[in-house]
């Protein structure tokens, strides 16, 4: 018997409908949809608007219209003259050199302030691919010395200054640069510890995040100021900068940990077994194909954690070292400066912004080229 196929019948005809408009590509139409596109949103596109104008004649007309930008030595005058309506932004210029360098020998300052450019200049390399090679460890520890050389001096020619002049933005790049760097490699070890299959070092990876992510950092820098000095013998003393800087370092290595171990139990497990079915050792799996694929995944989080990080940096105030807000706030302790600290903190407020903004668009480059969404 043989089978017939059946033919479908023609579909029922579809009534022409007019074509989409277009809502990309052009200006108007993006508005329509995106600001304009029903009646409340339309109206608080419009109040929005209009807050933000008024706020922005308010700042236009505070900072730079009714602004006072120089003032002759100490005669502020003409700034209370102007009664909160204009800005003194005269006490930049100042006061900047305190600001930037604190209490470091004013003939001195620019050994300080050609560090802060070898600090730039290493971010600007390091963050150029092209030069992510064996190399680039000993450009950083060439680099590293230089800076130690020119902030302490006592050779060629140079005279010795003690850490307790040192402060300013030197102090806050060299907190979040050794914190950061020597952070970031003692997370990925303690990660990795997290996920041994030894209990030893599992459990001891374990207590440490769990303290140290336990108490606030406040906490670590008084610790490591007032009480670690009383478990040390007589005649030891470590100098207080350098207590700081190893709590910032088990700080962010604690912090950094979880974020790595979060982008480690992303990788598929099928990554761990092609690494196996290869013969790699331990320490080849992880370097050459773990870690690689757990680091693309944290990429964000990574520089959220960085970024908090430098500005964490502001807490050694609570044992006496004058980092870069300590330092303004400092500057304004002078009675004819007093009344102007806004101006201060905005000059401040910029430097953290520009360094903060630095890296958070250098971390959506680095999700643009790994293809992070």
């Amino acid at each position: 018997m043989s089978s017939v196929a059946h033919l479908p019948q023609d579909p029922l005809p579809i009534s022409p409908r007019p074509a989409p408009r277009a809502l990309g590509g052009h200006f108007t139409a993006w508005l329509r949809a995106n600001l304009f596109a029903s009646i409340p949103s339309g109206i608080m596109t419009l109040l929005l608007l209009f807050v933000l104008g008024k706020a922005c004649i308010g700042l236009w007309q505070w900072g730079i219209a009714n602004a006072v930008w120089v003032v002759s030595g100490n005669d502020t005058s003409a700034c209370r003259a102007l009664r909160g309506v204009g800005a003194c932004w005269a006490v930049v210029p100042e006061k900047y050199r305190f600001i930037l360098f604190g209490t470091y020998p004013f003939d001195e300052q620019w050994r300080p302030a050609l560090a802060v450019a070898i600090f730039i200049a290493l971010f600007a390399v390091s963050s150029r691919r092209s030069f992510w090679r064996k190399e680039l460890f000993l450009l950083w520890a060439a680099a590293l010395a230089m800076i130690g050389c020119l902030m302490w001096g006592g050779f060629l020619g140079l005279s010795f200054v003690t850490q307790d002049r040192w402060g300013g933005l030197p102090v806050t790049l060299i907190l979040a640069t050794f914190g950061l760097a020597f952070g970031f490699p003692l997370g990925i070890l303690v990660a990795l510890g997290r996920r041994s299959k030894l209990p030893a070092i599992r459990s001891l990876c374990v207590l440490y995040v769990e303290l140290i992510r336990g108490v606030p950092l406040i906490s670590l820098l008084f610790m490591a100021s007032v009480m670690f000095p009383l478990f040390m013998p007589d005649g030891v003393n470590i100098d207080k900068l350098l207590r700081a800087q190893i709590a910032f370092i088990l700080y962010a290595g604690a912090y950094l940990a979880e974020v790595v171990r979060g982008g480690l139990q992303a990788v598929p497990r099928g990554q761990y077994e092609a690494a196996d079915a290869l013969g790699l050792s331990y320490w080849e799996k992880h370097a050459l194909i773990v870690l690689p694929q757990a680091i693309r995944h944290v990429i964000p989080p990574l520089v959220n954690t960085f970024i908090a990080f430098f500005k964490d940096t502001s807490l050694v105030l609570i044992i006496g070292i004058f980092d870069l807000l300590t330092t303004a706030k400092t500057a304004i302790v002078d009675p004819a400066w007093q009344s102007f600290s806004v101006e201060v903190y905005v000059f401040v407020g910029v430097i953290y912004f520009v360094f903060c903004f630095a890296m958070s668009r250098y971390s959506r480059s680095l999700e643009a080229q790994r293809g992070t969404n």
